[in-house]
Order: C-alpha cells, then sequence, then structure tokens
C-alpha cells in the first residue's frame, strides 16, 4: 500500500516558525515532525510516498532526498501557490496513488502505528478519529458501530489520518477543493468506516503545542523511551 503526507501548507498558525521552515520540517524530539512520520510509515510497511509541497517546497526534498534512508521511495508533487487543500491534493496525486491507499496530514503526532486496517468492501474511507482536543471540542464525527455518522451521538476529532478507496476521487474535478464535503456526501451514505484511537496523537498546530509535545517527548525518551 502507498501513503501520502500532506505537507503543502502554509502553516500560518505557527509563524513566525513557519516563514523560513516548512511546519513538517520543524523539529520534534529531535528530528523534524515529518521524519517521525517516514519512520513510522517504514515499520508498517509501506515503501512508495507522495509528498505534496507548496509552501518553501524545495526545502523538503532537500531534507528528506528520495527516502533510502528509511527504506523509502518519495515523490514529490509540487503544487500552486495557496495549494490545493487536501481534497485537491489527493486528486493531483492520485495517478500515483494505488486503489487504496493512506493519507496523514504532515502536522500531527501520534502513537498510532499506521498499519493498514481491513476496510469493509463497501467503504470509501476508513478514517482515525480521537478524543476532542481542547482547541476543538465539539469534534467532528460520531462513530457507531465502526461506522461514521453525520449526526447523532458522541462526536470525535478526525485526527487527520484516513485510508481511502480511489474512488472516492476518481471523477472530482482537478483544482483546489476541500476534502471535507466529499467525505460528508459518502457518510451520509454509510460508506465511511472508522476506528477511535484512545493513545497519544497531538495536533501540532500552534507554537506552544509544539513546544509542549517537545518537552513531554525529550522527558519520555529520557525515561522509557518513546514510539515515535
Amino acid at each position: 500500500m502507498k501513503a501520502m503526507i500532506l505537507a503543502a501548507g502554509r502553516g500560518e498558525r505557527m509563524r513566525p516558525l513557519t516563514d523560513h521552515t516548512p511546519k513538517p520540517l520543524l523539529l520534534v524530539a529531535g528530528r523534524p515532525l515529518i521524519v517521525h512520520h517516514l519512520e513510522k510509515l517504514a515499520r508498517a510497511g509501506y515503501r512508495e510516498i507522495v509528498i505534496n509541497l507548496a509552501h518553501l517546497a524545495a526545502k523538503i526534498p532537500a531534507a528528506l532526498g528520495g527516502g533510502r534512508r528509511w527504506g523509502l521511495r518519495i515523490r514529490y508533487l509540487r503544487e500552486p501557490p495557496g495549494a490545493l487543500e487536501t481534497g485537491g491534493g489527493i486528486v493531483n496525486a492520485l495517478p500515483w496513488l494505488g486503489e487504496r491507499f493512506l493519507v496523514i496530514n504532515g502536522d500531527v503526532w501520534t502513537d498510532h502505528p499506521l498499519t493498514p486496517p481491513r476496510m469493509a468492501s463497501t467503504a470509501l474511507a476508513h478514517l482515525v478519529l480521537v478524543d476532542n482536543p481542547p482547541h476543538h471540542p465539539h469534534g467532528d464525527f460520531a462513530l457507531e458501530g465502526g461506522r461514521l455518522k453525520p449526526q447523532g451521538g458522541e462526536r470525535l476529532t478526525f485526527a487527520g489520518i484516513g485510508w481511502y478507496h480511489r474512488a472516492l476521487f476518481a471523477t472530482r474535478p482537478k483544482g483546489r477543493h476541500p476534502l471535507a464535503p466529499w467525505l460528508r456526501a459518502a457518510i451520509a451514505r454509510r460508506r465511511v468506516t472508522g476506528e477511535h484511537h484512545r493513545g497519544r496523537w497531538t495536533d501540532v498546530g500552534t507554537p506552544r503545542r509544539l513546544h509542549e509535545l517537545d518537552l513531554e517527548l525529550g522527558t519520555r525518551r529520557c525515561g522509557a523511551g518513546v514510539s515515535a
């Protein structure tokens, strides 16, 4: 299975740190945030990775190269200024992704193993949901019986980690598009499954959250160790 890391965002909330450094290259526990993803993807058995680029695009390939040091092959896709949003970015990458593939936000950290789930034959997507963080208290979707619901039930937060079937995107137009409306339409048709990850997850969206995560992982590394 192939994977895509979303790395094209400007990182406005992370400024001034992202004025000269793409958000996925910011350091957490001594390594760029995106390297934590690459290490985990390699351990989970992925071998081909697509990374989309826009803001400070040249810096990410310069830092990561072709992926050989992790046993991976990385393909970089440059997007126009302002990027294509999540939906548009996936549509743009579709020729280099398989029938089913993982997409993960480049600005999250998690202890989820990223092992591919056994998706139902009718599922167009399988999303990882987490407990609602303080900055997103109302969540995104409800989960019941392994399927996402558009309404009702306790709402959880989408972790920015999902496995998708290319059929969800095959007829979508190219250009700048958000992913959420396509997911909501598929959820209404009961074609999106999900899981509740109760382990560690952080949306590294602000300098404060980056600092807190760096302190936590640094402390754990000095103690019992940490799974990147």
